[in-house]
């Protein structure tokens, strides 16, 4: 069964900015470590950040994104596996200052309500549940998250796979968009090399491009 998320449609994505260009730029120029260790904070995979990584340069968003996707077809069960364990444990709370964290203090039996469905979830599928919701608006956003957890309790492990690998997609899509669209600065190299240096250290990514959300 699809989730709530899944049966809305996506609207295009905005198209790059100056400073989004400027920051495609430094992603292709970065050193092969450097834009993988950047991409992997897009997906956990460390395949998909390699294929992402290797078919640049970029012209330009479209094309980054296309090769996302392509990577992310192409994901073998234990990349995907690799990638859902880099996914937050509470999706409550994935990132700071997103769209679903900053209703959390309103909607307290929902938080409540999303740990137990969460729990629920990881009890039967092994590993956190996904869902994009760039396109649901704020008000919005912690009755989609519940609702997306409670229809695909009942799904069949190898179905559940598949459509997380699709929230998994398009969270990657998202995230690359905020990544490009994020002003340049002149220290971008250093954050790129500091990236890679801290990568092998970290295990689960602690930060993500996920705010503020864009439509892609």
């Amino acid at each position: 069964m699809p989730s709530p998320a899944q049966e809305r449609t996506l609207p295009p994505h905005r198209s790059p900015s100056p400073t989004g260009r400027a920051a495609l730029r430094h992603l292709n120029s970065a050193t092969p470590d450097a834009a993988e260790a950047v991409l992997l904070t897009c997906c956990g995979s460390g395949y998909w950040a390699r294929q992402v990584a290797a078919h640049r340069p970029y012209p330009d968003l479209d094309a980054l994104l296309a090769a996302g996707d392509e990577a992310s077809y192409d994901l073998a069960p234990s990349d995907l596996a690799e990638a859902l364990a880099s996914e937050p444990l509470d999706p409550t709370v994935p990132h700071q200052g997103s769209r679903v964290s900053t209703s959390l203090g309103t909607y307290t039996a929902v938080h409540t309500a999303l740990r137990a469905a969460h729990a629920a979830y990881e009890s039967r599928f092994g590993h956190s549940f996904v869902i994009c919701l760039d396109d649901a608006a704020p008000d919005e956003a912690l009755d989609l998250l519940l609702s997306g957890i409670r229809s695909r309790l009942g799904n069949d492990p190898e179905d559940e796979r598949v459509i997380a690998a699709e929230e998994l997609r398009k969270l990657a899509r998202g995230r690359m968009a905020r990544l490009t669209m994020a002003p340049a600065s002149h220290d971008t190299d250093a954050t790129y090399e500091r990236s890679a240096g801290h990568a092998a250290a970290e295990t689960r990514p602690q930060s993500r491009p996920d705010s503020p959300y864009v439509p892609v």
